[in-house]
């Protein structure tokens, strides 16, 4: 399965602004990691489920506006969690993830309703873009217009590259400005060390975990320096960006 994604188009948002809510439905964990990863790195909010029973519950609560939905789940069959999920959101567009063997029958006449499917293996480029053919086509968000993150005082231009910190120009290496894309795309949210890892140098879990710090380090020196700290760490657990307090 391929990690090396990067976001495929502008931002989309829901119209009020907030980042879109993707709902993940697999019982293998490791593909649920890597999918939640892939999407919050689009900006997106992600909550997943490990079951049938779970998701539909998990729907209710979390509203999502878009689902990536396993067809065979250890409890309730996929097509019969996307029944329940559609007495309560039905609209709500559906991705759904099957074994090469099993899509014809069960899917296609799903997939006439407006919804998608990739088949396993898949690659997450491929995840990302068919949830966001299927959000728009829904009508779900907005597209931004612009490419800049803005946390706080601390903004970052995806085009340019530009970085500023309280209207001051920041100078990145390509590395270091990497790493504060995906900080800036998850703010607020704790990053541990294999994450950053293997979304920034594209290692597997595992890996030189020491060049995380050096260059978080590196990152301090150029946006905390002097000023109130954004970047944090949190012993055991990783690094987290957040507005100055």
């Amino acid at each position: 399965m391929s990690m090396n994604t990067r976001q495929a188009g502008p931002e989309l948002r829901r119209h009020d602004g907030e980042p879109v809510r993707v709902l993940v439905v697999d019982d293998e964990p490791t593909l649920t990691d890597l999918l939640s990863m892939a999407l919050r790195y689009e900006g997106w909010q992600v909550r997943t489920a490990p079951n049938g029973m779970s998701a539909v519950r998990l729907a209710k609560e979390f509203e999502p506006d878009a689902v990536v939905l396993d067809v065979m789940l250890p409890d309730l069959d996929g097509l019969e969690v996307l029944r329940r999920m559609r007495g309560n959101s039905p609209d709500v567009p559906v991705l759904f993830l099957t074994a090469r063997d099993a899509v014809e029958d069960r899917v296609a006449g799903l997939t006439a309703g407006g919804d998608d499917y990739v088949t396993k293996p898949f690659s997450l480029e491929e995840v990302v873009a068919r949830l966001r053919a299927l959000m728009r086509r829904a009508g779900v968000g907005t597209v931004r217009d612009d490419a800049t993150l803005v946390v706080g005082d601390l903004s970052l231009d995806e085009d340019s590259h530009e970085v500023r910190r309280g209207g001051d120009l920041v100078t990145l290496t390509a590395t270091e400005f990497e790493l504060l894309r995906f900080l800036m795309r998850n703010p607020r949210r704790v990053l541990s060390k294999a994450q950053i890892l293997d979304r920034v140098w594209n290692y597997d879990f595992g890996g030189q975990a020491n060049v995380v710090e050096l260059y978080i380090s590196y990152l301090r020196k150029k946006i905390d320096a002097g000023r109130p700290p954004m970047i944090h760490t949190l012993r055991g657990a990783g690094y987290v960006l957040k507005p100055a307090e």
